[in-house]
């Protein structure tokens, strides 16, 4: 069982989650025009979960395809419904950027590995939302 406590800072809605072992992510409702946002907003973490969700994944069968990933990076975006209340994610996109010389089918087979198999935040996405993804390879002689 994972527990996350969270505890308000500031009014009104400017929280600090904390997991069991300390970690810390700051929580806000987000930017108006009265005040400025001091953390990411709970849907915004959503995409953060799948873009780190599977990376995780993506590190981890190219390492034990002895892929030379040097590093990735990760951008996603999400479209949510437009005056709906709740507002669900209607449609994401992932895009890899993968640096090294990692061979283009390895990295295809890695990414749908993880975005349709293994990633559980993208797994539970998909029942709402219609999630796509790309990605580029950047070689170090680019």
């Amino acid at each position: 069982m994972v527990k996350i406590s969270l505890k308000r800072q500031s009014a009104p809605y400017h929280m600090v989650a904390t997991n069991e072992e300390g970690n810390q992510i700051h929580i806000d409702r987000g930017s108006d025009e009265q005040r400025q946002s001091q953390g990411m907003g709970p849907m915004q973490l959503l995409l953060a979960g799948i873009g780190g969700c599977s990376t995780i994944d993506i590190v981890d069968i190219l390492a034990k395809q002895r892929e030379p990933l040097d590093d990735i990076e990760v951008e996603v975006q999400g479209e949510r419904e437009a005056g709906a209340v709740p507002s669900l994610y209607t449609n994401i996109h992932v895009h890899f950027k993968l640096y090294g010389n990692v061979n283009e089918q390895k990295a295809q087979r890695a990414i749908d590995l993880s975005m349709q198999t293994y990633c559980s935040v993208s797994k539970t996405l998909e029942k709402t939302a219609q999630i796509t993804y790309s990605f580029d390879i950047i070689r170090p002689d680019a």
